[in-house]
C-alpha cells in the first residue's frame, strides 16, 4: 500500500514515517509534504493508496482537500491524524472517519493502516466530517445498513431502541431503520451530545423531541406522536435535572 504524508510539522512528519518504518512494513511511504497544495500536486503525480492528514496547516484545513477532487478521483483512503479536542473526536466518531491522536500510538497505526486496506474512503463521510465541525452541533451521523453507510441528521433521531446487538432508530417522519451496532455504541457517540439521554437499559431519547415526563407508572417519556419511552428508576433524577436545565 503507497502512501504520502501531509502535515506542516516536520517533527510529525519524521516521526510518523519513522513508525510506519518500523510497524507498518506494508506501507510504503512515496512523499512528504508540508502543506496541502504539495499534497495534492503529489496525489495526482504519485496516485497513492493513503493519505495521512493533519488538519490544522497554515493557509488551508486539511479538510479542504475535498475541495481539490472531484468524487470520481477520491480512490485513496485518507487518516486525519489530530490534536483535537474531545468534541472534534466525537464529530470523527459521527462521521465514520478514521483518525489518529496526536502523539501517534503504534498500535493504534497499525490497525487504522489495516481498516484502511480492506476499505476505501466514502466521500460521504469526509463531507460529513466536514460539516459536523463546522457545526456548534453534531449534525450527521453514520450509520452502517448492509454494505453501506447512511448518513442521518441527528436532530431527526426521535429515540433509539436496542435490541441485542441491534438497534432501531427511529426520526421523524422516516420510517424506522434497523442497524448493526449495539446501543452502547450509540451511547458512546451520541451521548456527549446533550440532547441524547440514555433513560433505559433499551433506549436513548432525543430530549428535544420529549413532550413530557409522566412520573406514573414507573416513569415514561411522552415524544411526538403519542410515543412513550419507559424511564429506569435510576435516570428518574437525571430527566429530572435536565427538566431543571431547560427550565433556567
Amino acid at each position: 500500500m503507497k502512501a504520502i504524508i501531509i502535515d506542516d510539522e516536520k517533527r510529525a512528519r519524521v516521526t510518523l514515517s519513522l513508525l510506519l518504518e518500523e510497524y507498518c512494513p506494508a506501507v510504503e511511504l512515496l512523499a512528504e509534504c508540508e502543506n496541502l497544495s504539495e499534497g495534492v500536486k503529489a496525489i495526482r503525480k504519485l496516485q497513492p493508496d493513503l493519505i495521512f492528514l493533519d488538519i490544522e496547516m497554515p493557509g488551508h484545513s486539511g479538510l479542504e482537500l475535498l475541495d481539490f477532487f472531484n468524487e470520481d478521483e477520491v480512490n485513496f483512503s485518507i487518516i486525519f491524524t489530530t490534536a483535537y479536542n474531545e468534541y472534534a473526536l466525537q464529530a470523527f466518531k459521527f462521521s465514520a472517519v478514521d483518525y489518529l491522536l496526536k502523539p501517534i500510538v503504534p498500535e493504534e497505526l497499525t490497525e487504522a493502516t489495516k481498516r484502511a486496506q480492506k476499505q476505501k474512503q466514502r466521500m460521504e463521510s469526509l463531507k460529513a466530517l466536514k460539516e459536523n465541525l463546522q457545526q456548534e452541533t453534531l449534525t450527521k451521523i453514520a450509520v452502517p445498513s448492509g454494505n453501506s453507510l447512511i448518513f442521518i441528521d441527528s436532530g431527526k433521531i426521535q429515540y433509539i431502541k436496542g435490541e441485542g446487538a441491534y438497534s432501531e432508530v427511529f426520526c421523524t417522519n422516516t420510517p424506522k431503520r434497523l442497524v448493526s451496532r449495539n446501543l452502547k455504541n450509540f451511547e458512546d457517540i451520541l451521548c456527549s451530545d446533550n440532547r441524547f439521554i440514555r433513560v433505559h437499559k433499551s433506549y436513548i431519547v432525543n430530549f428535544d423531541h420529549v413532550l413530557a415526563f409522566n412520573k406514573s407508572e414507573g416513569g415514561f417519556l411522552e415524544l411526538e406522536n403519542n410515543i412513550q419511552i419507559p424511564v429506569s428508576p435510576d435516570k428518574t433524577q437525571i430527566i429530572l435535572d435536565r427538566i431543571q436545565i431547560i427550565k433556567r
